[in-house]
Formats: structure tokens, sequence, C-alpha cells
């Protein structure tokens, strides 16, 4: 006997990491699935973050993990529940890309690359009869179905079920340039403004420091901000500041800057003394030394931390100094571009969908992924939130075509 499911025909628009989820899912139940991309092949951000390690989940406990995501950590909670950090790492298993858990937490396949991953799971997919059609763009909703184009000629898509996974503002290059954003506004479907997340900020460096500095690491330090007080090291780049512990803390410092015009990244450049035994090393050394030479063997700074606190406070006085090292300001000017960064916040508001991801105003209409309003650090909860939001969309059109 023929399955109800196998009459049920689901496109998803986006071969992202959350639209090959949920094709993976629908396939594996019996649909017939058709996925349309509009780059010449599929996940290509998937591909390009994969370059320097496939950064896949978290291994701290699920209880901490499920906090990441800001103020959107509730509303992803469900998503999260049904695709949590441990199947996810099953899941890369079984494809035959063994994990393995960093010095940091984060889980990456042994081979560290994407491609391998995405292959096997390519793979995976055509044997359940998905249909992946690249260079397929989506221009927006018909009478009945969907708006594609692909060689120079338009025609009409129409499906039982359809699911968007088209991904936010960043990285426009390969794919995400919220081009999508007008046909959902054209539908009364409210999209909050992408910002920048993960990124860096500028900064207004003297021309000595960028000539000598660009490029160094200051490692060995705290940030302080609205999420918190955590160590790591940034690098110091032409423009300003960027890296994991700039990233760390970029929602909150771009979010101040937003709401109260300034913000500083507040630096503890020695944060393995106690600003009390930093006294008294300054105290102890010859009354003459230089301000850089208490620097250098008081706070044992490295030349790049030297630097910055000269930079900051070029006309410093040595009581001011610990105080200094343990409370630098550097004040910042602005985030960097969203079209540059590694991910965004903003997207579809989650006011718009129903509990089983379907819009509100569009009854058999999906979305998942990064084009939903929601944002979260590197180390792997922005891609497990992908994948988790890809699958949790699958179920609801599992459900919603009985």
């Amino acid at each position: 006997m023929t399955s109800l499911k196998q009459n049920k025909r689901v496109a998803i628009i986006g071969a992202g990491p959350a639209g090959l989820m949920a094709a993976d899912y629908l396939s594996g139940k019996g649909f017939e699935v058709t996925v349309f991309e509009r780059m010449p092949t599929v996940a290509r951000k998937f591909l390009m973050a994969g370059k320097t390690g496939l950064n896949l989940t978290h291994n701290e406990p699920y209880e901490l993990f499920k906090q990441r995501f800001y103020d959107r950590s509730k509303i992803l909670e469900s998503s999260l529940d049904g695709f949590r950090p441990e199947q996810v790492k099953q899941w890369a298993d079984d494809l035959g890309a063994e994990t393995f858990v960093g010095s940091s937490g984060r889980v990456f396949p042994k081979a560290m690359k994407a491609s391998p991953l995405l292959r096997a799971w390519i793979g995976k997919l055509e044997k359940q009869g998905v249909t992946i059609k690249t260079r397929h763009q989506w221009n927006g909703f018909a009478s009945k179905g969907v708006l594609i184009s692909s060689a120079g000629e338009d025609f009409t898509f129409e499906a039982d079920a359809y699911l968007f996974a088209l991904g936010g503002a960043s990285w426009p290059k390969l794919g995400s340039d919220a081009g999508w954003v007008q046909y959902f506004e054209n539908k009364k479907i409210a999209v909050e403004m992408f910002e920048p997340a993960n990124c860096g900020f500028d900064v207004s460096w003297s021309d000595y420091l960028k000539c000598h500095f660009a490029g160094s690491a200051v490692r060995s330090v705290t940030v302080t901000s609205d999420a918190g007080t955590i160590q790591g090291e940034f690098v110091i780049s032409d423009y300003g500041v960027e890296g994991s512990l700039i990233y760390a803390h970029s929602a909150a410092l771009r979010d101040t800057l937003k709401y109260k015009g300034e913000a500083s990244l507040k630096l503890d450049l020695a944060p393995d003394i106690k600003i009390e035994q930093l006294e008294a090393r300054i105290l102890s050394l010859n009354s003459k030394a230089s301000i850089s030479t208490i620097l250098r063997k008081a706070a044992r700074l490295s030349p790049v931390k030297i630097a910055l606190v000269h930079e900051i406070h070029p006309n410093l006085h040595k009581s001011d100094l610990a105080r200094l090292i343990k409370s630098l300001e550097i004040p910042l000017v602005k985030a960097r571009a969203v079209d540059e960064v590694i991910s965004s916040a903003g997207g579809i508001s989650f006011r718009e969908i129903d509990a089983s991801m379907m819009l509100n105003r569009m009854p058999g209409f999906f979305v998942a992924g990064e084009m939903l309003d929601w944002e979260a650090p590197t180390g792997g909860y922005l891609l497990t939130a992908c994948f988790a939001t890809g699958l949790h969309a699958a179920k609801g059109i599992e459900l919603w075509l009985g």
C-alpha cells in the first residue's frame, strides 16, 4: 500500500544547514522533497565556516548550552530540545564524520573540514530521493505556490507545504543577502532589522599602533560587559578589534552603542594578579624606573599590552598604573558592517510563527534558520540552532500534512 506521505510534496527554499536538515527528516519520512538553491552549490557558508575547523556544537552541560542565545534562549528552547548537542554529535558520527571534543569544549569532526561531512550528507539525501536544484532563484509568492527562475526562465512551483531557510544578512557573497525580506514584508510579516553579530569594532587607533601592532594578539586578558566577565584573547586590526573574546561580547557592546551612543572595551590586562599585589610590585621598583619598565617588570605585560596602555593614556602618572592595568577602557566607534561579519541578529519576528514554525498569516509556509530573529555566539551554538530549527520546522510540516 502506498504511504499517503509519498503523495505529499514539500518545497524547501535554501540549501543551508537548516534547509538540508529539514530535507533529511522529511525525505526519511517518505515525503517528496525538492530543495531550491540560488547559488551554484549548496551550503556555501557551511563550507566556508569549516575551512579552519568545522565547529558543530559545544560539549558543555545542556542546561548551560541552551542559555547561550541571549534574550532568545527561552524561545529557541523547544527547537534545541529536539536536537541537542549530543544528538548533533551522533548525527555527524552516523554520517561517518566522527567527532571529537577540543580543549575548549567545542566539538569538531576529526577531519576538521566541512566538505567530507557535506558530501556524505548530500549522498544520504540523494539516496532518500531528495531533488536539489541549484541556480534556482526564488522570486516571491504566486497565487498558488512560489515563483522560481532558472537559466532565464520563470515558473511557478506548487507544493503541499513550503519551508524557507534563506539565511540572514552576513557573508552575502555566499548566498545570505537578505534579498528575501521584501517578499515577506509585502505579506505584512514583521521582519526585524538585521544587525551585525559576532563582529569586530572600529577603534580610532593612532598611526603608530596600526603600523607596529596591527595583527597582534592580545592574550590572557578579560573583557567585562553586560555579557559578564570573560577571559581569552583578541586581535588588534587596522580598523580596531576583533577575535573570539570580542565576539563573545559583541551583542552587548553593539546594543550599548546603539542605545547609549557610546561604549568602551573594558579590559583587565593582568587578570591573574590582584590590584593590591600589582601596587606592591610597582612600589618595589626603583622610583626612577620609566613607565614602560614598570609595565614590563611589575605587571609583566607584553609589548602589545604596553602599547595599548600608552595608546589610551599617553600622559599617565605612575600612581594610576595599577588601576589602568586592571581596568583599561578602549572607546569603540562602531560595530563592523553586517555584510562582513560571521553572523547577524534580526530577521522574521517570532511573533509571526506558531509553535511548529509555521507563519501565522500563511498556513502551510514554514521558516527556519538564520532568517529568524535570533543570534548566537560562536562555538557551535549558531550551527546547532540552525540544525535544530530546521528539524523543528520539518516536524511541523509533517504534523501539518497529517
